[in-house]
C-alpha cells in the first residue's frame, strides 16, 4: 500500500499529514528551535507552558514569534506538574492565553528521577479536563487497561511512554504498545523514550499512529539533522506497517527456489 492510499492522522476532528509531533524545549535558542520544527516537517508542537514564555512573560522572548500558531497547531502540555491541581490550573492558563485554544497535553508525573506518571492522578485531571471542555491527550504507561479506560474516559489520544523521558532507550516493552494499538479506537502516539530514528521507526512499524519527541531531537549533535533523520523514519516506518512485513522465519528460504528449474 502507498502513502496515497493512507489515512491522514486525526486528532480531534482535524487532520494532519504528519504523524510526527515534536517539543520545543531544550534547544540552545529560538532559532534552533525553529530550523529544527521546520527540518521535522511536524504540524503539532507541545509546549511546556511552565517552562516556556507564550505571552505570560512581556518582554521576553515568546515561542509564538517564531512558531506562530498560524502555522502550527500548539499543543499546551503540562510538564513539571506532580499534583492534579497544578496540572489543571496549567491548561486553564493555556486556554486563556491562547484565546479559547482547548486542545492540550495531560501529564501528571509520579516521580521526579524516573518521570513517569501517576496514574491515579491522571486519571483524575483527565476527568476534570474532560468535564470543563478540554480536548485531552494523555501522556500514560504502556499499561494496555489504564490506555482503555483513558479513551472510555474521553480523552482524544493515548499517549503511552516507550521508555523514560528523555532516556533515548527505545521501545522496551513493545508487546504492551502493540496490545494497546489493536485495542484503540483513538490515535496512539509513542511518548517518550525515543532515542534515534530505528525507535521511531519501529513505533511505527508497531502500528501506531504517530510518536511525540523532543530530546532525541534536540540532544542531538546536530538538532536540524537529526530531526530530518525522524521525518524521514517516521514516513518509512508507516510505510512499513502499511506494507505488511513478511513472516519471520527460523530458516532461510532462497529468493529464486530450484523447484522447477533445468539442469
Amino acid at each position: 500500500m502507498s502513502t496515497e492510499q493512507d489515512t491522514p492522522l486525526v486528532v480531534a476532528g482535524r487532520e494532519y499529514r504528519s504523524r510526527l509531533l515534536v517539543g520545543t524545549g531544550k534547544y540552545k535558542d529560538l532559532d534552533e528551535t525553529s530550523a529544527a520544527i521546520e527540518a521535522s516537517g511536524a504540524e503539532i508542537i507541545t509546549v511546556a507552558v511552565r517552562r516556556t514564555n507564550i505571552g505570560q512573560n512581556p518582554g521576553e522572548p515568546n515561542l509564538l514569534d517564531v512558531l506562530p500558531p498560524d502555522r502550527y497547531t500548539l499543543l499546551p502540555n503540562t510538564a513539571g506538574c506532580y499534583t492534579v491541581e497544578d496540572a489543571v490550573r496549567t491548561c486553564r492558563l493555556a486556554r486563556e492565553l491562547l484565546d479559547g485554544h482547548d486542545l492540550v497535553k495531560l501529564e501528571v508525573l509520579g516521580d521526579e528521577k524516573t518521570l513517569f506518571p501517576d496514574i491515579t492522578a491522571t486519571l483524575e485531571a483527565a476527568e476534570i479536563l474532560i468535564r470543563d471542555g478540554f480536548q485531552v491527550m494523555v501522556y500514560t504507561n504502556d499499561d494496555p487497561i489504564i490506555a482503555k479506560r483513558l479513551e472510555e474516559m474521553g480523552c482524544v489520544a493515548v499517549m503511552p511512554l516507550a521508555a523514560p523521558i528523555g532516556s533515548g532507550l527505545g521501545i522496551r516493552n513493545p508487546y504492551n504498545i502493540r496490545t494497546i494499538v489493536e485495542n484503540a479506537d483513538v490515535p496512539i502516539l509513542v511518548d517518550a523514550g525515543v532515542g534515534t530514528a530505528s525507535d521511531a521507526a519501529i513505533a511505527m512499524e508497531l502500528g501506531c499512529d504517530g510518536v511525540l519527541m523532543n530530546t532525541a531531537i534536540a540532544a542531538a549533535q546536530n538538532p536540524v539533522l537529526m530531526a530530518s533523520a525522524m521525518k524521514k523514519a517516521i514516513e518509512a516506518g508507516r510505510e512499513a506497517y502499511l506494507a505488511g512485513r513478511m513472516p519471520r522465519k527460523r530458516y532461510a528460504s532462497a529468493s529464486s527456489p530450484l523447484d522447477g528449474t533445468f539442469f
